[in-house]
């Protein structure tokens, strides 16, 4: 049974320090004053979306009222109504005034050709799909500001979960605007944001201390043991017992260290695509053992695949910061435990519905639900959401162990005595069937009774098999046993398979024309392309293997990757050669081949009778 006074001093005894990169324009807020600047609306199939509550009539008590309507139709809120121009403008001087942000080194320049140009692709499709204007992003920021001007509390949202043994300690952070990509060069902008980090603690039942193991950060629609991180680890930083967040500018994501992440957006339509070339890329670098580049600290650097589209998360931490023993302090703590009626019953969007098919522009759900209306799965199970649901809690796993060696015992004294009594069948049988074997008339029995032996041998020799096995096991748990209670529970990064890091120093060092170049190129390559086209169509052919090598050799100049270049059309030049080769010998080839192997074979023969 949970004990609220006490949930609350939890949440409150370890809440999050977040870390904001400078020209940041939304932080975390009340959701009260959000829904209050809301209209409500809903959006039936087919139909002109209505307005159902005006704005500044809306309430959280009105928002849980049971909206129903048929398959299709999307209840959202909306933040506000574009700007007329001249209003804008200046309205956009004034926000001019307040802490900028310089984006560094451009995100095309990190990535080649083909993401740059699904990128290309992308932006033209913004034309076409539902999106939030640029419009929308400047009101959202004069709105937050009027706003945090009649409550400026900084506030976020507990939880507090019990599951399979962990304490969770869930963070809920309200925006009420994603300026993602209007403002730092995004994905995508949408109204509101959820977003959330984790806490999880083992509970001891007896004295009742709670010991922080792992945490877990929120970064776009991941999900699994790539999320977390260990307390003791390094990457974590920590003011007292208070985990450090950092916040991407605009799309809000949290990360454990400052710095610059690439992210890659995969489309839907582009998914067999993407997953074709990921089995590709993993066959290529991991089967064949083919180069792959070298990330951070000398590991392997992630397969970066054509078909995502590349944007960098601005993640620095030198902006605005919120939290214990910051510039501000958290000032309330809702709690969501139990979760009240506007978590629960409203379903619906908290922003506006732009009818984008990718999803990218529409506003999320609250934290309960998914855009569709089912449920997050890090509501309903927040410890198998960071993949911590195979990891007992550590007042657990010593009782789990000492309960499997306990388990394992007993069957391998199972095993054994099962063992004991199929060998001493099989004995028998074996003296039946010497027995029988002089006895002519007795063949057709003996061949039966050859058969069950056959059987009773295979099932005496899985018998054994799974007892050395266990044995194997016995001893292993027996060793990892003593290491726990020695406090000693293994590599703190074991389970990370792909883990999200900063872009080193290295990759940031390129020059400013390096940045321009990848700016321009794929636009460059179609003029090119359309140029040979229309005046040098006779030596199109020709006209575009050039093309695409100087664009290769420039584009290696700046990324000072020459070495590299060298080695792929290397090997690629060696595979053409070889299906040249094979195309126009290959009669010849296997006739070789097969005196090749001829004489091999005649040789060892040969040295066999002379020995």
């Amino acid at each position: 049974m949970s004990n609220p006074t006490g949930d609350l001093a939890l949440l409150r005894r370890f809440e999050p320090v977040l870390r904001f990169t400078q020209g940041e324009q939304f932080f975390p807020m009340s959701v009260e004053p959000y829904v209050r600047s809301c209209s409500l609306w809903v959006q039936r199939p087919d139909e002109v979306a209505v307005q159902l509550v005006p704005a500044n009539q809306l309430d959280l008590e009105r928002l849980s009222y049971p909206y129903s309507g048929e398959f299709g139709t999307i209840h959202y809120l909306r933040l506000v109504e574009p700007y007329e121009a001249a209003k804008r403008m200046v309205d956009e001087q004034e926000l001019a005034s307040r802490e900028t942000f310089h984006a560094g080194l451009g995100r095309l320049a990190r990535v080649g050709y083909g993401s740059r140009l699904i990128d290309a692709l992308f932006s033209i499709s913004l034309l076409a799909r539902g999106r939030v204007t640029g419009d929308t992003a400047a009101a959202a920021a004069l709105a937050y500001r009027r706003m945090t001007a009649k409550d400026g509390r900084f506030v976020y949202y507990g939880r507090v979960v019990r599951e399979n043994g962990w304490l969770v300690l869930q963070y809920w952070f309200f925006y009420p605007f994603n300026n993602w990509r209007s403002g730092f060069f995004g994905a995508n902008d949408h109204e509101a944001d959820w977003e959330m980090c984790c806490l999880y603690l083992s509970e001891d039942g007896d004295t009742g201390a709670v010991i922080p193991e792992w945490v877990a950060y929120a970064s776009h629609d991941y999900y699994g043991d790539d999320l977390r991180r260990h307390w003791n680890d390094p990457e974590v930083e920590k003011v007292g017992e208070h985990p450090v967040v950092y916040i991407g500018a605009g799309s809000h994501a949290c990360y454990f260290q400052p710095g610059e992440y690439l992210t890659e957006i995969e489309l839907p339509f582009l998914a067999p695509l993407v997953r074709a070339t990921d089995r590709v890329l993993r066959f290529w670098q991991q089967r064949l053992r083919q180069y792959a580049e070298e990330g951070a600290n000398g590991s392997q650097a992630a397969i970066r695949n054509i078909f995502r589209i590349p944007f960098v998360d601005y993640a620095r931490g030198d902006g605005f910061s919120i939290g214990p023993g910051q510039v501000a302090e958290w000032d309330d703590v809702y709690s969501l435990s139990p979760p009240p009626a506007w978590v629960t019953q409203y379903r619906g969007l908290w922003g506006l519905y732009t009818e984008d098919p990718f999803a990218g522009e529409d506003a999320p759900a609250g934290p309960m639900y998914n855009r569709n209306g089912s449920v997050r799965l890090a509501w309903y199970d927040p410890v198998g959401w960071a993949g911590l649901d195979k990891a007992p809690p550590r007042h657990v796993l010593e009782h789990q162990l000492l309960a499997e060696q306990a388990r394992l015992r007993t069957r391998q004294q199972q095993l054994w005595e099962t063992i004991r009594m199929k060998a001493d069948t099989l004995q028998q049988m074996g003296v039946l069937a010497a027995a029988m074997r002089t006895q002519p008339h007795l063949y057709r029995f003996y061949a039966e009774h050859q058969e069950q032996i056959a059987t009773v041998g295979k099932e005496l020799d899985a018998l054994r098999r799974e007892a050395a096995a266990g044995q194997a096991l016995l001893e292993a748990l027996e060793f990892y046993a003593g290491q726990v209670r020695g406090g000693n529970t293994g590599p703190l990064r074991a389970h990370l398979r792909r883990a999200h890091r900063p872009a080193s120093e290295a990759r940031l060092r390129f020059s400013r024309l390096a940045e321009v170049w990848a700016a321009l190129s794929v636009g460059l390559m179609m003029v090119v392309i359309v140029a040979l086209f229309v005046f040098g169509r006779p030596h199109l052919f020709f006209g575009l293997i050039a093309a695409l090598a100087l664009f290769a050799l420039i584009e290696t100049g700046f990324r000072g990757s020459m070495v590299r270049l060298i080695t792929r059309l290397t090997i690629g030049l060696s595979v053409v050669a070889t299906l040249v080769i094979f195309y126009e010998y290959f009669w010849q080839i296997i006739i070789v081949l097969i005196l090749i192997t001829g004489a091999y074979i005649l040789w060892e023969n040969l040295r066999e009778v002379w020995g």
